[in-house]
């Protein structure tokens, strides 16, 4: 498990669409400048990983002026490891311990392997963390630091 810059850059892609418009409590629609020149990301870089969040049901796309990106859900419904693992791929960090993507890792014996199951307990951490985050709560708590900051 690894967070690439893929990862990382539609992540916070997310987030910025999940943040509601001025005087609005609704997630915004955004063009992909924007959303590049906000987030310091590479606008051809970024289109490539919106379209693969577009195509995995999380965003939908408006053509034409006023058009842009916007949540496809709402920001409670989308998790950040259904972000992960859209852009990612696995969150396990050897492969004998994914869910999603099963492989055997070569040791005598899988099921009494101690590194096995420490990296299960890792993946099952991480996991639980990821799919028990949505974009809502990850704009809750950058408003709650926004607002004091030192808390």
């Amino acid at each position: 498990m690894r967070l690439s810059k893929r990862g990382e850059y539609g992540l916070r892609a997310m987030i910025a669409l999940a943040e509601p418009a001025e005087n609005s409590s609704a997630p915004q629609m955004m063009q992909i400048k924007e959303i590049a020149l906000r987030e310091q990301i590479s606008a051809k870089f970024l289109e490539q990983i919106l379209l693969a969040l577009k195509n995995a049901g999380m965003l939908h796309s408006k053509m034409g002026v006023g058009g842009g990106y916007y949540l496809a859900r709402s920001a409670n419904e989308i998790t950040l490891g259904q972000i992960f693992r859209v852009l990612d791929g696995p969150v396990a960090p050897v492969k004998c311990v994914s869910q999603m993507a099963y492989e055997p890792c070569g040791c005598p014996d899988e099921e009494t392997c101690g590194l096995r199951l420490v990296m299960g307990d890792v993946r099952n951490a991480v996991s639980d963390i990821l799919d028990h985050t949505s974009l809502a709560d990850v704009i809750k708590r950058q408003n709650t630091i926004r607002k004091n900051p030192g808390v």
